[in-house]
């Protein structure tokens, strides 16, 4: 059962998290290596697999690049057969961008070797620690679907 008690200092709380997530992140992209793809790549592809069929405006917005930048990005995308660019039948102006079997393979396999390797190093702490990293995972999934007032 989680504490009711709140952080004697939210902000030192939230840095430390910041840090951690960072360095976690960090610590496990070293498996992406093997995927054949850098790290803006790999984004925007997975974002492509998970929400697509989407289009380069929704694309470039939920990586937090300028369209400019995710152009390129698709292109070379496009270029290794990892997305489709269709033509949106709702507004045939627009161009909807969509995995290929390929791409999704390929995101598929990198993010199993990502998770490997995380729980490899999960592995190697004691039963305690990992029921308070479970615990943890819950708040922090708490804390990204939550909307709190600002």
């Amino acid at each position: 059962m989680l504490s009711t008690k709140k952080c004697a200092n939210p902000e030192t709380l939230a840095e430390q998290l910041h840090s951690a997530a960072v360095r976690l992140l960090r610590s496990v992209r070293e498996a992406d290596q093997r995927s054949s793809l850098n790290a803006p790549r790999l984004s925007a592809l997975s974002v492509i697999v998970f929400a697509g069929p989407i289009t380069l405006g929704e694309l470039a917005n939920a990586e937090q690049v300028r369209p400019p930048t995710m152009t390129r990005i698709v292109q070379a995308l496009e270029d290794q057969g990892l997305v489709a660019k269709r033509i949106d039948q709702a507004d045939r102006r627009s161009v909807r961008l969509s995995a290929t079997i390929s791409g999704k393979r390929l995101l598929i396999r990198a993010r199993r070797q990502r998770t490997q390797a995380l729980a490899q190093r999960i592995g190697l702490l004691s039963s305690q620690e990992q029921s308070s990293l479970e615990g943890a995972v819950d708040v922090m999934v708490k804390l990204t679907t939550k909307r709190y007032p600002s």
